[in-house]
């Protein structure tokens, strides 16, 4: 495990718990994130952790009741009351699930990797898609993102 203060004093935490080729370094995870935190105007830190189709098909099961494996889960920070944390929570990827979908959805691997890392820290942020107007408004903040490092919309 390693972390890392980005400016503003955002901390981000990187964990690989799979070694598989295509993955993004810790610095480009941090700078995706990193971006994607401004948005809560004040300093919180997440962890990013890499995972195989194994653990995050635990997860999507145990947290969700979803049997299989998902690109993306956001865990907040549920913290203790009275207790002050910058911590906002996690966000898990799914390795070969995101290299599988760049392919299929005819992506660049890093553009798709820099979509999933911001989505899951926005989810984090309050950000949501359950109903048409929650999608639009996080849609159109993750094309913002994504167009600053000069990605294309992957919608």
């Amino acid at each position: 495990m390693s972390g890392m203060k980005l400016q503003g004093g955002q901390g981000v935490t990187v964990q690989y718990a799979v070694a598989t080729e295509g993955v993004p370094d810790e610095q480009d995870i941090r700078t995706w994130a990193g971006l994607a935190l401004q948005e809560a105007g004040e300093e919180r830190e997440v962890v990013v952790r890499i995972v195989d189709e194994a653990e995050i098909t635990a997860l999507n099961r145990q947290y969700r009741g979803k049997d299989g494996p998902t690109n993306v889960l956001s865990f907040p920070c549920e913290g203790f009351p009275g207790v002050a944390t910058e911590l906002l929570g996690d966000v898990v990827i799914c390795a070969p699930v995101v290299a599988g979908e760049a392919v299929t959805q005819g992506k660049s691997p890093q553009s798709h990797w820099a979509h999933l890392v911001m989505h899951g820290v926005l989810h984090l942020l309050g950000y949501d898609h359950h109903t048409d107007a929650e999608a639009q408004h996080m849609e159109s903040r993750e094309i913002a993102l994504l167009s600053e490092l000069g990605y294309s919309d992957p919608y």
